[in-house]
């Protein structure tokens, strides 16, 4: 008996023991709750019941080389519906007020990868009136609300519209592509410097919090707006563009089809860069109706085309000082060494004719007269893989890494392209054509004024491009923006025999005496590519004045004709404006005829050395 009383209260005080110990971690577990992790479960229980709402940030602005704004921000209305909110029962008003599709209603909300408590933008640019709408029908309309945002106001005569480019709603496929940051409706760069400075421009959104009731309803500002986060606002980009001059060159392009790229040559700095046929950039802010932009599409012309950059065309005759510089540096000729010029070339029972029949004639009088039997000849000599090797160094065949959204890095041929090309089904009578810049090789505009501004300063290659510099709007500074130049391995004396016979071309009795100026003296090349689809693209490139260049560029007038008919004087009038302003010259200052090839013509061949 003894025993089992003992064992039973040994049971008992065990039993007891568990009891005072499971109350002891209850307690503990008690206060750990209330008062050490009070704190967070109180916060994780606010945000249960807080809305997060996005603040759309201001997009930077782009000011000019004067620092006059030529983008900026007005503030603009868009209708948002937050889902949880939103009564299906009320979508047939919804669409009637604001000329809805019904359709788009659903897509976008069921397209919203936000939690139903945030708000999808339903419409832009919705007016005052619009507005009224909306207060007067907001008991009918759950969930119905707008928002400020903003959107582009063009403050710029000229159009620029391939350069600066435009904005618009992402599309699925961008949304896809550029992460969470980006929510349906949102507004992001689709072209030009709007898409290339995209982060830049576009600032950091904002949020602020707000405590809902148990329908969803917003009661208040969480703490006062003490959680909200601010929108950083985007930073300013200063442009290098000369304002005068593109608005010159647009209208000079007016009623053709063509581009004018105008580097400084001294840094690679554009200062025009004009595309025709163009549009509108106030067409494209906002709201965009459906029938404008079917419209831009289809328009045979294709104005939303950018002909500066994306357009590769066969560079012909103005090709030809590449293959004088490759050949030159390499010693396979120099200045005296004269090929003869029969009139034409027969390769392969094949024969391609020149411009004339000019005797022995030599590499500077040879770019004065665009000989086409001495450079269909040169190649040969040459060879294939230095040419390619050549055309590699100016960013043929290669993208020149302008600070734009769409480039072309156009076609440079070489062995390796035509054996991937053809196989074996190409022989060396491809090289004929590629010697005077026809055939298979394609190049931009910009990369031919890049090429040309190499030539003019004398053999530095900078790398194109508009920015000159950033501006932090929150943090304050103006940031330049460094320029990659390349030092190409050419001598001195390649590039003043190169540059001489350009000169010729437009000082003596070469093809480019129409794009001589008044005031300072100009050399250039004409070229004229070959269409198979209709007549022939007219080429200039040139620079200005020669012995201190302030300007390059290169101009194509599509199905122009000959180069020295009809992109010879635009060149010229364009130098001309560059050096001079308005009011200068001898074709009339601003005036947007040019002179006539007749007009141009020289009465007394001047001379001058290098």
């Amino acid at each position: 008996m003894d025993s089992e009383h003992f064992s039973s209260s040994r049971r008992g005080i065990v039993i007891y023991g568990i009891f005072l110990a499971g109350f002891a971690l209850l307690g503990y577990r008690l206060y750990h709750l209330q008062f050490v992790e009070y704190d967070a479960f109180r916060e994780h229980a606010a945000r249960n019941s807080l809305r997060r709402i996005a603040r759309e940030p201001m997009r930077g602005l782009i000011y000019d080389r004067e620092m006059k704004v030529v983008v900026d921000n007005n503030p603009s209305y868009t209708l948002t519906v937050t889902p949880f909110e939103f009564s299906w029962s009320s979508l047939p008003l919804l669409s009637r007020l604001f000329a809805l599709d019904s359709n788009l209603v659903r897509y976008r909300i069921s397209k919203s990868t936000r939690n139903a408590f945030e708000p999808v933008k339903i419409a832009r640019d919705i007016t005052f009136e619009q507005l009224a709408l909306l207060e007067e029908n907001r008991a009918a309309l759950p969930g119905v609300s707008y928002l400020v945002e903003s959107r582009r106001e063009y403050k710029m005569q000229a159009r620029m519209a391939h350069l600066i480019g435009y904005t618009k709603e992402i599309s699925q496929k961008l949304l896809e592509k550029k992460g969470p940051y980006y929510q349906p409706g949102d507004i992001v760069g689709y072209s030009g410097l709007e898409a290339y400075y995209e982060d830049v421009l576009r600032g950091v959104k904002g949020y602020g919090y707000y405590t809902v009731d148990s329908r969803g309803k917003v009661v208040e500002s969480f703490e006062n707006g003490r959680s909200d986060e601010a929108a950083t606002e985007g930073s300013d980009i200063v442009l290098s563009l000369d304002m005068k001059l593109q608005d010159y060159a647009e209208r000079l392009l007016r009623g053709r089809r063509g581009s004018i790229v105008a580097l400084d040559p001294s840094n690679g700095e554009i200062l025009a860069f004009a595309s025709s046929p163009d549009y509108d950039l106030k067409d494209l802010s906002g709201r965009i109706s459906s029938d404008l932009w079917r419209n831009l599409n289809e328009d045979e012309g294709h104005p939303l085309y950018n002909r500066c950059s994306m357009a590769a065309y066969p560079p012909g005759s103005t090709f030809k000082m590449l293959l004088a510089v490759a050949a030159l540096q390499e010693g396979i000729i120099d200045e005296k060494t004269t090929i003869p010029c029969p009139g034409s070339y027969t390769l392969a029972g094949v024969t391609f004719k020149c411009h004339g029949a000019h005797g022995n004639i030599s590499v500077i009088p040879a770019i004065e007269y665009s000989c086409n039997v001495f450079f269909y000849k040169l190649i040969f000599k040459l060879g294939f893989d230095a040419w390619s090797r050549y055309g590699a160094m100016f960013h043929f065949g290669r993208k020149t890494g302008m600070d734009i959204a769409s480039e072309s890095p156009g076609v440079l041929p070489s062995e390796a392209y035509y054996n991937r090309r053809y196989g074996k089904r190409w022989n060396k009578g491809y090289l004929v054509s590629l010697g005077i810049g026809q055939g298979e090789v394609n190049t931009t505009p910009l990369q031919m004024a890049a090429y040309t501004a190499t030539i003019a300063n004398g053999g530095t290659y900078f790398r194109p491009h508009v920015v000159r510099a950033i501006i932090d709007r929150t943090a304050g500074g103006k940031k330049m923006v460094p320029v990659p130049r390349e030092k190409l391995p050419i001598a001195d004396h390649v590039w003043s025999t190169v540059r001489y016979g350009m000169f010729r071309a437009v000082n003596g009795n070469g093809t480019g005496y129409a794009a001589r100026i008044g005031g300072a003296q100009a050399a250039g090349k004409t070229g004229t590519a070959q269409n198979p689809h209709g007549r022939d693209h007219a080429w200039f490139v040139g620079f200005a004045p020669y012995k201190n260049p302030k300007v390059a560029v290169a101009v194509i007038i599509e199905n122009g004709g000959w180069g020295g008919d009809a992109a010879a004087p635009v060149a010229g009038s364009i130098m001309r404006y560059a050096l001079f302003g308005p009011g200068a010259g001898t074709a009339g200052g601003d005036s947007l005829r040019v002179a006539t090839p007749d007009e141009r013509r020289p009465k007394v061949v001047p001379h001058l050395a290098d």
